[in-house]
């Protein structure tokens, strides 16, 4: 719980100064997330040691790197996981919760395979399937956002 508590203080001073030094380094930040999906109708989903809550997994695209190599790469960090499909496009997002240039872009996988675990086990803390009646309590307001969109018709938002 400690540790829980200083992640929570800690977070607002962390996220600006990495997004100082993005607005430096990168005109815009673009994210990949996906929306994992198992044969049970689970939910993927990961815990990071830097920022509070449960999240899609995801993250930045780096330069020189497409959309989709992003998200192979992030599943795969985060979670082992290999699609073994083309993901399917969900939605571009705005992230002004994050910064004024921030995007994120959406997929669902519903065909992967795991290959065993998160390969970063210092960034991310915790992670598994959960089913959407029992996610974590502490699931971000943009993650349920996006499984109402996807699982419950919810209207599409253009913002996280």
């Amino acid at each position: 719980m400690a540790l829980d508590g200083l992640r929570h203080a800690l977070e607002p001073a962390i996220r600006r100064v990495l997004h100082t030094y993005w607005r430096f380094a990168r005109g815009l930040t673009l994210g990949v997330r996906a929306i994992v999906i198992d044969p049970q109708g689970r939910i993927f989903l990961v815990k990071h040691s830097y920022v509070a809550g449960w999240h899609l997994p995801g993250g930045g695209v780096e330069p020189g790197e497409t959309v989709g190599e992003a998200l192979d790469r992030e599943l795969m960090e985060e979670g082992g996981i290999a699609p073994l499909e083309p993901p399917v496009l969900h939605g571009v997002f705005f992230n002004s919760r994050v910064s004024r240039r921030d995007h994120v872009v959406v997929f669902v996988v519903r065909a992967f395979r795991q290959e065993g675990k998160p390969r970063h086990p210092a960034e991310i803390v915790d992670y598994g399937f959960f089913a959407r009646d029992a996610l974590p309590p502490d699931t971000t307001r943009g993650t349920r956002a996006r499984l109402a969109e996807l699982f419950d018709g919810a209207a599409l938002s253009p913002r996280w």
